[in-house]
């Protein structure tokens, strides 16, 4: 009889194969084998039999002694049950589940131990997937937060600025002491960094829509190089080689100096001990069968590379470098958002952006670029505003801070036009139902009494589809309350210089 059940118990345990089911004797030797444990494990019952349990563990649990705790638990307390990662015969390693039961004579003598494995790798990753969705939406979470944050203090901040540059640049226009002149360029300056600020708060927290222009990347670079050697610090070697043939491209500049500094940025911190940190500009061609003809279309490129001899990137890491939220930094050291900002530029630009990265040997991003033919002007000088005056007209100026309304006043009336003030969106419909004559509409979007400065845009086109349109705002466009701008009209960024405002106003009154 006693021999028959044995003969049924070990059938029994020989058909179970989702669980790895064996004996050890008191000291941990295999002492019998199943067939979900050759299963799960790899090994034959002649090739493991005999052989201490502790194999199946990981290098550093058997360096911890986990083993040895492990049976000195299930001795003491009867029972041990954890789970961590366990090592089959090829090494290949999967996450375990286990169960170790002390076996004692009846006089309480242990004899040995049961233990019961199983493979809930499945389970595992599920849970660590679920567990980096958790911490992606809290990080997305987070950012929304500071994006509302930041945005709420651009508007108002970027109306402080409009008041404030322009009325330096009109002093500008009247200073003739050189005291004075000295004075005025210093709080250029600061007026400066703090509209590149604002900028750069709202690139990081939310994605801006692309105003691009013909740039010269060298122009830009050359005009940030301050910024970007101030964000390398002390122990960078900062560097440029630019090639004096680079030809042009059509691209935003504040979004092509972000995405520059971002990467100058990310340079700077993959060197810790210090290094050398280069920015290149050349001219190339892509052809077709190159490697970057199957992301771009044949011709002419500009190439912009980075490069630092910082700790590098696995091919893991850089394979997933240009997701939101992926870092490599320490928690609380980076948001994850930089790259992907880099690639959101270069991709809209129509252009390719790639890594090429070695662990310990550095890295370098290159951003390719469409090449324009023509020449870039960034000169403030550059806008003649005699052409303005001679075919200025009438201007319908509506916005509710009284300040910028009156420095908005001030900057048309400089470029020749009659100026009409309206403080909102109705107070301005009511001089459109009017017979005045008007040319322009320069209104601001976010306004009280319940109508913005788009739905004033589409009123006014209604009313008087002659009319040229265009909307300021401290938010970028993508953040506005609507599905974007009126057909035709235009739209400028607050902070706005009256240089700026002017070669707007060219553009618009040169569409007819």
């Amino acid at each position: 009889m006693a021999a028959r059940d044995e003969g049924q118990l070990h059938l029994l345990l020989a058909s179970i194969t989702d669980y790895a089911i064996y004996m050890l004797d008191s000291s941990g030797t295999i002492v019998s084998w199943n067939t979900g444990a050759q299963r799960f494990k790899g090994y034959t019952e002649d090739e493991i039999i005999g052989e201490h349990f502790s194999r199946f563990y990981t290098d550093e649990d058997r360096a911890t002694g986990l083993p040895f705790r492990a049976l000195k638990t299930a001795a003491d307390q009867g029972k041990f049950e954890g789970e961590g990662w366990r090592v089959r015969k090829d090494g290949t390693r999967f996450w375990a589940h286990v169960v170790i039961d002390a076996i004692r004579g009846a006089d309480g003598t242990l004899l040995g131990f049961a233990k019961i494995t199983r493979d809930v790798s499945e389970r595992k990753q599920a849970q660590d997937a679920l567990a980096q969705a958790q911490a992606a939406l809290f990080q997305s979470q987070k950012m929304e937060a500071v994006g509302q944050l930041t945005g709420g203090i651009a508007h108002d901040f970027n109306n402080l600025l409009t008041i404030i540059v322009n009325n330096l640049d009109l002093l500008t226009r009247t200073a003739r002491e050189p005291r004075d002149m000295r004075l005025i360029e210093s709080a250029q300056r600061a007026a400066d960094r703090g509209a590149k600020l604002t900028q750069q708060l709202l690139a990081f927290s939310r994605r801006q829509p692309l105003q691009p222009e013909l740039n010269n990347p060298n122009g830009l670079i050359r005009g940030f190089e301050p910024v970007l050697h101030r964000a390398c610090g002390e122990t960078i070697d900062f560097s440029v080689s630019l090639d004096p043939h680079l030809k042009s491209s059509n691209i935003d500049g504040p979004q092509f100096e972000t995405a520059l500094l971002n990467l100058v940025i990310n340079a700077r911190d993959a060197m810790p001990g210090g290094g050398t940190l280069m920015i290149e500009t050349r001219n190339v061609v892509i052809r077709e069968g190159d490697r970057e003809a199957k992301y771009l279309k044949p011709g002419a490129y500009v190439r912009i590379a980075v490069i630092d001899q910082g700790t590098g990137m696995s091919p893991e890491a850089a394979s997933r470098a240009f997701e939101p939220f992926f870092t490599t930094k320490e928690v609380g050291k980076g948001t994850g958002l930089g790259l992907s900002q880099v690639y959101g530029f270069v991709t809209q630009s129509e252009g390719h952006i790639e890594i090429d990265s070695t662990p310990g040997k550095g890295t370098t991003i290159i951003m390719l670029l469409p090449a324009q033919e023509g020449e870039s002007d960034s000169r403030e000088d550059a806008v003649d505003d005699r052409e303005i005056r001679q075919s200025a007209g009438t201007v319908l100026i509506v916005e509710d801070e009284p300040e910028v309304l009156e420095i908005a006043s001030e900057i048309f009336d400089s470029l020749g036009y009659e100026v009409l003030t309206a403080v909102d969106a109705l107070a301005a419909l009511e001089v459109l139902q009017s017979d005045r004559h008007i040319d322009v509409l320069f209104s601001d979007v976010v306004m009280p009494r319940g109508m913005s400065g788009l739905e004033l845009a589409k009123e006014t086109q209604r009313l008087r589809p002659k009319v040229k349109i265009l909307l300021a705002s401290g938010y970028p466009v993508s953040t506005l309350p609507t599905q974007g701008l009126p057909e035709g009209a235009s739209f400028i960024s607050k902070p706005y210089r009256w240089t700026e405002l002017a070669d707007k106003l060219r553009v618009l009154r040169a569409r007819g």
